[in-house]
């Protein structure tokens, strides 16, 4: 192979802004260009930031402080409505039940301990990131794969979805004359959020960064305070608190209440994947800094919920949907609505807000994983100006606030929704952990495995974290299965029902692809035909100067030239033959007569009837005059007659159709 380096010119004399290599190699000339172009700016600058190229990319990754904001949002704001979620169903068997409210958190967080074990796992496994989908991708094959991702992308959904309605729930209890316009808040909130995240990863982190320790200092020392009054006897009980809020069937306390009170506490643990779907987000060494933030994570919510929980039954907090637990708490705790109680109040809001952020991370990511497997639309694989997958940030946000608006930015009616999908992917993620350790299990000493994920290598201790993964497994598929049967009739069905459907939308999206590249794979392919003849139509609609610029184009193709006009009105008709006798170069002109004024129709039917008679080798080409207005909107003072052709001949096989635009100076 030889090479040549030209530094300003190239052989054809196009000017160049940086090196460019031409490679020559078995007779093949390949030429490397770097382009010197730099995006000018624009409104998009000033909204998102100015455009980073590709080698900016090791330098948007992250840190431990910052990407406890970034991932771990989602999970630490669950601890605004988690104790509130289990109240509310326990109030049908009325105040006495929520004694049990504190011992249901215990066991929650001994699900979130086996859980946090699971993932950090996971992190260290699959250091590229993608989560349960690579897991079970990689372990239990394409189908459980599917139900993983589709799991997820719910769940991501949900989470901004219920994480606003919540923020906003807390400012709607300080402010309660706020509640009419609730839903107009939410969705605004969304959108600032989505923004936000359009500007990188670094960016947003560093923007989210400081409401989120803003957020624990404050709920640490309204924690702190609180059990510290209760240590000493002074913390007494709510004030004026809001009345009892019956959301089912008064019942007495049954296990079946239990279990349901149970898998709605349960959504504390959403968000406790995020960080292993986003390991590529941190530095090196990316595996230890994820794996350390998820540690931290893990502790801090356990924490937080056990004492918010706790607290709250102490005090005889109250579930309502004009005030929150975490306000009734707040202002008990610290003796009225002062400062310090406004403060909490603004720092959960903002932390529920936040807690978007971490689906605006894990959902492009994941979205760009099954776009890349062919799963989801290839456009959802490719980074935008900031190097964050914008594609997959706006289609969240639409999405989310749509899910806002049909259920009026309620948290109770969007709770039953949530959490199904997130303890499906802990059940597929924990299988195919197991499922991994097996494999490793019986590899032999020194061997290694190549997957598309990671390196199986032989590893001591395999059983134990085998076993580990499997009761994980178990315990997460019993959750899951308690949750679908307690929260089925609140709406949990639509979620077991969209499920099925996004793996279906998956599975025909997969096979366009698979049927296209066969379609087009050059394997078993013989060389095209040569082109015998070459017959050449044009439509006309009038004769002025972009008829006769396309006219010149379409005799450099062929000598075979039709030109054609549709006929709607005679004298209209009659002006075109005679500029065509004049001006038209001897081309032949076939003229249709319209009865019906109808335009397309006509020249269609005499397409097909030519391409109907076409011979073995022969191209027809459709070349379609069409001139250019000086400003863009002007084109909505014309009829685009050509768009209409190039639309409705573009799907007739056979036939190659070609714009000649003619700009109007």
């Amino acid at each position: 192979m030889r090479l040549k380096t030209f530094s300003l010119y190239d052989r054809y004399s196009v000017e160049l802004m940086s090196t460019t290599v031409v490679e020559e190699q078995n007779g093949t000339t390949v030429i490397r260009r770097t382009t010197g172009y730099h995006p000018p700016r624009s409104w998009r600058t000033w909204l998102i930031g100015r455009p980073l190229p590709t080698a900016d990319a090791p330098h948007q990754t992250i840190g431990k402080a910052i990407g406890l904001a970034v991932f771990a949002s989602d999970a630490l704001s669950s601890t605004a409505y988690a104790t509130q979620e289990i109240l509310v169903i326990l109030a049908a068997a009325g105040a006495m039940a929520f004694g049990y409210a504190f011992p249901i958190s215990l066991a929650i967080v001994a699900l979130l301990a086996i859980v946090t074990i699971s993932y950090e796992q996971t992190i260290h496994a699959y250091p590229n990131g993608g989560g349960a989908y690579i897991v079970a991708r990689d372990n239990l094959g394409e189908l459980p794969a599917k139900m993983a991702g589709a799991a997820l992308l719910t769940d991501y959904i949900l989470t901004v979805a219920v994480s606003v309605s919540s923020g906003v729930a807390q400012i709607v209890s300080a402010y309660p004359g706020l509640f009419p316009y609730r839903v107009h808040l939410s969705v605004g909130l969304v959108l600032f959020v989505m923004l936000v995240n359009l500007r990188g990863v670094r960016e947003s982190g560093a923007v989210f960064a400081v409401p989120t320790y803003f957020f624990l200092t404050m709920m640490a020392l309204t924690v702190g305070l609180g059990l510290f009054r209760y240590i000493t006897d002074s913390l007494g009980s709510v004030v004026d608190p809001p009345p009892l809020e019956i959301a089912h069937t008064a019942q007495g306390i049954s296990l079946f209440l239990i279990l349901h009170a149970f898998s709605s506490g349960t959504t504390a643990l959403t968000g406790v994947e995020a960080i292993s779907n986003g390991v590529t987000a941190f530095r090196e060494p990316r595996s230890r800094n994820a794996g350390i933030t998820l540690l931290w994570m893990s502790a801090i919510l356990g924490i937080l919920f056990l004492s918010i929980t706790f607290l709250a039954v102490q005090i005889g907090a109250v579930p309502s949907e004009t005030e929150t637990v975490i306000s009734q708490l707040a202002r008990t705790a610290f003796a009225g609505r002062g400062i310090f109680y406004l403060g909490t109040i603004a720092a959960t809001t903002i932390i529920l807000i936040m807690a978007t952020n971490t689906s605006f991370n894990g959902f492009p990511r994941l979205s760009a994983l099954l776009a890349i497997d062919g799963f989801l639309p290839r456009q959802l694989a490719y980074r935008g100006s900031r190097l964050v997958y914008s594609r997959g940030i706006v289609a969240l946000a639409l999405v989310a606030s749509l899910l806002i608006v049909f259920f009026q930015a309620s948290v109770t009616a969007l709770i039953p929704l949530y959490a199904i999908g997130v303890f499906l992917s802990f059940t597929l993620s924990q299988i195919g952990m197991a499922r991994r350790w097996w494999k490793i299990g019986h590899l032999a000493a020194g061997q290694e495995v190549q997957e598309r994920g990671s390196i199986l290598h032989a590893e001591p201790g395999w059983i134990v974290k085998m076993v580990s993964n499997g009761f994980g497994a178990i315990c997460t598929a019993v959750v899951m299965l308690i949750f679908a049967v307690t929260k089925f009739r609140d709406g949990a069905w639509v979620v077991l029902v969209l499920m099925p459907v996004l793996v279906v939308v998956f599975s025909a999206i997969h096979h366009h692809y698979q049927d296209l590249a066969r379609r087009l794979s050059l394997e078993r392919y013989s060389e095209p035909p040569n082109i015998l003849r070459h017959r050449v139509i044009m439509p006309i609609s009038g004769v002025h100067r972009g008829t006769l610029t396309a006219l010149h184009y379409a005799r450099v193709l062929s000598d075979d030239v039709t030109a054609v006009h549709v006929s709607i009105d005679p004298a209209e008709t009659e002006k075109v033959r005679a500029k065509w006798e004049m001006w038209g170069e001897g081309v032949r002109l076939v003229i249709l007569e319209s009865p019906y004024r109808l335009l397309l129709e006509p020249l269609l039917e005499y397409i097909e009837e030519i391409a109907a008679q076409r011979q073995p080798n022969e191209v027809i080409t459709i070349v379609v005059p069409q001139f250019v207005p000086r400003r863009w909107w002007h084109n909505l003072l014309h009829t685009q007659t050509a768009m209409l052709l190039r639309l409705a001949l573009l799907f007739k096989p056979g036939i190659v159709i070609t714009d000649v635009p003619y700009q109007v100076e």
